[in-house]
């Protein structure tokens, strides 16, 4: 029997508790598959093997509440560690791996992790971030011993206690501490149940990493809730996506648009795939184009959705098939309340753009050691400042116009970058593309851009200027187009605007 999730079911539980749960009930179902190591990890095993790893932390003298870091690439050893901390009552801290050494050194430092468990593709990465370090946490090579053993008494953490910390990408400063609840990273995994109608029978495929929000709380929080499975390779690849898909009969996947981009430019139409229910696109906008190309080319539907790292990943989604999926916007609220607010957070008539504003219990509980960002972020009415300026239609539908930090200001004029990202994707020949502001003496600033194209085209930058100012006017147009192999990510795939001006403009 398999009967769609319902918020009910996850309501005043810890991680503990679901595990146990789901151990209780099916304990032969698979949660996970491994395809690197081939190890399949059922809800018994996953409940043995967090007894044993929260167990093992307290004979090391961890205490409840600890940060026990994890410096590891996908797969079931990551997600047994992840879990097994949040099961004993600590607080799992992830380390994301291509942020660079001085930040790694930065989240060690500022989150006090007692341990960090490496993997032998990771251990370097972490040995050279805490060489200086006066107060380094414990390197710790994880292995099989670590999941097995007798179970400790352990005492339970309860649903508001911490059991995640994760850094935002710091694209404007120190990254920021973001903490977690039990109770609102299952509901993170409880919106995306929610909106995507999972069932026990649902598997996913996560090729996202698992100290990203959205791989962790979309494709193994929102599988756990649900009680389906998910398949975790070590990382995302373009020649091995759709094999993957069809070998394991997944159900449905989560992406980001530059992973559609690449798969669009870069295989062809796959097999048929009888499981395949849905795709999903998360983590920045979707370009309307790139959207639409994607679906005529693969037959599959993309359902676009939006989340944080503040919010447990997913606050909106547009509905499944046969709902209707408006192109160009991440969709509805589940699970959470939305609000397009003017500066002093007030509600604006549907249609005026103002800045999104999320409030439910999937909103995280506050920024580690910084009151002073958790009180700028969060309201006394419970509402988080995304940050990001949208508008909202008559029929609850969001529409992201950018970001308030990124908003190009020329000659006193607002500009979206968005708007021109969706003017350069319009081009078969882009696979990413983002706008971005110049400093300029006439108008404090103008608009440029960078691309990548597709290998052999013949693109040049005139024709993209040409595109641009027949689509959004010369004023609006960038100044400049440059022309890159790839433009700067984050963990997520996220294109990073300012890494991007300070590569080709120089800091």
């Amino acid at each position: 029997m398999s009967t769609s999730f319902s918020m009910s079911s996850i309501s005043g539980l810890s991680v503990r508790d679901v595990i146990d749960r789901r151990a209780a009930e099916t304990p032969n179902q698979i949660f996970l598959i491994d395809p690197a190591t081939r190890q399949t990890v059922t809800f018994r095993d996953l409940r043995d093997a967090s007894s044993a790893f929260a167990g093992r932390l307290r004979t090391e003298g961890c205490e409840p509440g600890d940060r026990i870091a994890y410096a590891m690439e996908n797969g079931a050893d990551a997600v047994r560690v992840l879990l097994g901390a949040m099961y004993g009552g600590y607080i799992a801290t992830a380390i994301n791996l291509v942020s660079g050494l001085s930040t790694i050194s930065y989240v060690f430092e500022h989150s006090e992790a007692r341990l960090v468990f490496v993997d032998g593709n990771t251990a370097d990465i972490v040995a050279e971030a805490t060489e200086t370090m006066i107060a380094a946490p414990q390197s710790i090579p994880i292995s099989t011993a670590w999941f097995e053993g007798e179970d400790l008494e352990l005492d339970a953490p309860r649903s508001d206690s911490d059991a995640l910390l994760m850094y935002t990408s710091g694209t404007t400063g120190k990254p920021k501490g973001v903490l977690h609840t039990h109770t609102s990273l299952l509901a993170g995994g409880g919106n995306t149940a929610l909106a995507h109608e999972l069932t026990s029978k649902d598997r996913a495929l996560c090729v996202l990493p698992a100290y990203h929000i959205n791989g962790l709380c979309v494709t193994v929080m929102g599988p756990l809730v649900s009680g389906g499975s998910v398949l975790m390779p070590q990382k995302f690849s373009v020649s091995s996506f759709w094999n993957q898909l069809r070998d394991h009969a997944c159900t449905w996947f989560s992406v980001v648009p530059t992973q559609i981009s690449y798969l669009l430019h870069h295989t062809e139409k796959m097999a048929d795939m009888p499981a395949l229910r849905f795709g999903r696109s998360a983590s920045s906008p979707l370009s309307p184009d790139v959207h639409a190309a994607f679906e005529t080319k693969f037959g599959v539907p993309i359902v676009e959705t939006m989340g944080l790292t503040e919010t447990a990943a997913q606050i909106l989604s547009n509905p499944l098939p046969p709902g209707n999926r408006k192109i160009g916007s991440p969709g509805v609220a589940y699970g959470n309340e939305i609000l397009i607010g003017d500066p002093v957070q007030k509600e604006v008539p549907r249609g005026q753009e103002g800045e999104v504003l999320v409030r439910g219990a999937n909103v995280m509980r506050g920024y580690r050691n910084n009151e002073e960002a958790t009180a700028a972020s969060l309201t006394e009415e419970g509402w988080l400042r995304t940050g990001d300026l949208g508008r909202m239609d008559e029929d609850g539908y969001i529409f992201i116009t950018g970001r308030l930090k990124e908003l190009i200001i020329k000659g006193g004029e607002n500009i979206a970058p968005r708007e021109i990202d969706d003017v350069l994707y319009s081009h078969p020949d882009v696979i990413e593309a983002a706008a971005f502001a110049k400093p300029c003496d006439d108008y404090g600033q103008t608009v440029e851009a960078g691309v990548q194209i597709r290998d052999g085209a013949a693109l040049t930058e005139a024709d993209l200027l040409a595109l641009c100012r027949s689509a959004v006017g010369a004023f609006k147009a960038p100044d400049r187009i440059y022309f890159l192999p790839e433009l700067p990510k984050g963990p997520s795939g996220k294109i990073q605007r300012m890494k991007l001006a300070e590569l080709v403009l120089g800091s």
